[in-house]
C-alpha cells in the first residue's frame, strides 16, 4: 500500500508541475541544506511567492509533499486519498518552489530530479553522512553532484567553492554556474568577524552573538552582512547561497543583503543560542549531526571566552550515524578536536566511545570527560553540575535526540515547542 501510494503522489505532483510551471530550486549536500533555504527563501520571497516544504520533507515522499502544500496524513488511508483528492483541484500555485533534495541511497537522486526537474540546483558541502550505502565519500558526492546534470542551459547551478568535491561538479552540467564562497569568484565574502557576549550570566532576551561580514559580487562590494544570534560560518555561507541565488533571478544584491539582515533568523537546532538554567548559554546544534558540521560546531564553541576563570566550555555530543566505515575514525577526529576546545566533554551513545578514547589521549583529563548511554542520563547529569557562566554546545544525530538535553538544561523550558526541533507529537511519544 504504501509503495502505491508513493508512486500516485509522485505522479499527481508531476502533473501539478506540468501544470502551473514553476521555477524549481533543489538544495542538496550532506550538510547546510535547511540554513540554507531559509535564507534563499528570505532573499526572494519580496519578489516571488514561494512555496517550500512544511516540515524537513527531502525525499521521495517529503518532495511531492511540499510541492503539494501538504503535511503527511501519517497512516490514515482515508487522509491520503482526501490528500490525492484536493491535488485534483488546485486554483492557484506560487512561482517559485525551494525543495530540498536528500539521498540515503544510490539512483535516489534520479527519482527526487524526476519528480521535479531543478531550475536553479545548489549544493552546499559534501561530507561523510550518509555514506553508510555508498563505496566512498567520492561515491555520496557524485550521487549528490547528480542533480546539476538535470538544470537545462537556461537554469543555473549553484556551487560551494570551499567545497573541492561541490566545485568538481561544474564540469558536469551545461548550465550556467554561479559559485559561492570564503573565496570565490562571484559572490564571496571577507572580513568575516564574530563577536561573543562576553559575560559572567547569560540572560533570556540577550544578542548572544553577532556574525559580520562584507560581501562581494566579484571585486564590488555589494554590502556589509551583520546577523544577530546566527553564529559564523555556517550562516554566513547560508547567505551567499541566498545571494547567488538572487544573482540568478537577476535581483539587487545590496537590497538582499539588507533583507538577510533583518529577515534570517536562528533555525531551530541548528547552531541556536538559548539562554539556559543557572545563567548559561546552550549553543543548540541537535538537529542531526555530520562530521563537518559537528567540527566547525566545536569551533564555535571556542569563540566563546569565559567571563570568569572558573566558567567552562562544554561539548555535549551524540554519535554520529550512517557513516558507514568512516564512523571510528571520524568519530576519533571529533574526541581530538573536542580536547582542543572545552573543558568539559559529555558524550552520548555506544559510536562515541571512540570519540571518548581519542580525547583522553588528547591530554583530556579523565576526570573532564563523562560517557552516558543515552541523552536523558546526559541531561540529568548536567542538570546537577552546570554553574553560572558555562558554554554548552550540543550535537548528535536524529536518532541521538540531543533536544532532550536541550530541554532539561534551558532556561525556559515552556518554550520548547518554539525553539526546539522534533517536539510534534509523533516525536514526543518516542
Amino acid at each position: 500500500m504504501k509503495k502505491l501510494i508513493t508512486k500516485m503522489l509522485q505522479q499527481r505532483a508531476k502533473k501539478v508541475l506540468k501544470k502551473f510551471d514553476p521555477q524549481v530550486i533543489a538544495i542538496t549536500g550532506s550538510v547546510g541544506k535547511t540554513s540554507a533555504k531559509q535564507a534563499i527563501i528570505t532573499a526572494i520571497l519580496d519578489d516571488f511567492t514561494v512555496r517550500t516544504g512544511l516540515k524537513n520533507y527531502n525525499n521521495e515522499i517529503g518532495v511531492p509533499l511540499a510541492i503539494l502544500g501538504e503535511k503527511s496524513p501519517g497512516k490514515s488511508i482515508f487522509g491520503w486519498l482526501g490528500l490525492l483528492w484536493r491535488s485534483y483541484h488546485i486554483k492557484t500555485f506560487p512561482e517559485i518552489l525551494v525543495l530540498e533534495f536528500g539521498i540515503d541511497h544510490p539512483g535516489d537522486m534520479a527519482v527526487l530530479c524526476d519528480i521535479a526537474e531543478p531550475s536553479i540546483a545548489v549544493v552546499t558541502g559534501i561530507s561523510p553522512v550518509h555514506a553508510e550505502y555508498f563505496k566512498d565519500i567520492d561515491d555520496l558526492a557524485r550521487e549528490k553532484g547528480e542533480i546539476v546534470t538535470y538544470v537545462k542551459d537556461i537554469g543555473h547551478v549553484i556551487l560551494n567553492a570551499d567545497d573541492e568535491r561541490i566545485r568538481s561538479m561544474q564540469d558536469r552540467t551545461i548550465a550556467p554556474v554561479i559559485f559561492y564562497g570564503s573565496n570565490s569568484t562571484n559572490i564571496s565574502f571577507k572580513n568575516l568577524q564574530i563577536t561573543t557576549l562576553r559575560d559572567e550570566e547569560f540572560d533570556p532576551g540577550e544578542v548572544f552573538v553577532r556574525t559580520q561580514a562584507e560581501i562581494y559580487e566579484g571585486m564590488e562590494m555589494v554590502g556589509e552582512l551583520d546577523l544577530t544570534n546566527l553564529i559564523g560560518y555556517a550562516p554566513a555561507m547560508a547567505a551567499l547561497a541566498g545571494l547567488a541565488v538572487a544573482k540568478a533571478l537577476d535581483l539587487d544584491l545590496a537590497t538582499v543583503v539588507n533583507r538577510l539582515n533583518n529577515g534570517m533568523t536562528p533555525v531551530s537546532g541548528r547552531l541556536r543560542p538559548i539562554p539556559g538554567i543557572k545563567g548559561t548559554l546552550v549553543i543548540d546544534d541537535s538537529y542531526n549531526a555530520a562530521p563537518a558540521a559537528m567540527q566547525n560546531g566545536l569551533e564555535i564553541l571556542r569563540l566563546f571566552s569565559p567571563g570568569e576563570e572558573k566558567d567552562r566550555r562544554i561539548a555535549v555530543l551524540g554519535q554520529m550515524m550512517e557513516l558507514g566505515s568512516y564512523s571510528e575514525d571520524e568519530h576519533r577526529m571529533i574526541g581530538m578536536k573536542v580536547a582542543e576546545v572545552a573543558d568539559l566533554f559529555i558524550a552520548v551513545g555506544e559510536r562515541m566511545l571512540p570519540a571518548v578514547a581519542a580525547a583522553k589521549e588528547a591530554g583530556m583529563d579523565p576526570e573532564h570527560v563523562e560517557w552516558f548511554k543515552n541523552s536523558e542520563e546526559a541531561g540529568r547529569y548536567l542538570d546537577l553540575i552546570l554553574q553560572t557562566g558555562d558554554v554548552v554546545y550540543v550535537k548528535g544525530s536524529q536518532s541521538s535526540r540531543m533536544e532532550k538535553v536541550v530541554k532539561d538544561i534551558m532556561a525556559e523550558p515552556l518554550r520548547a515547542q518554539e525553539l526546539l526541533v522534533r517536539q510534534d507529537e509523533g516525536w514526543l511519544k518516542e
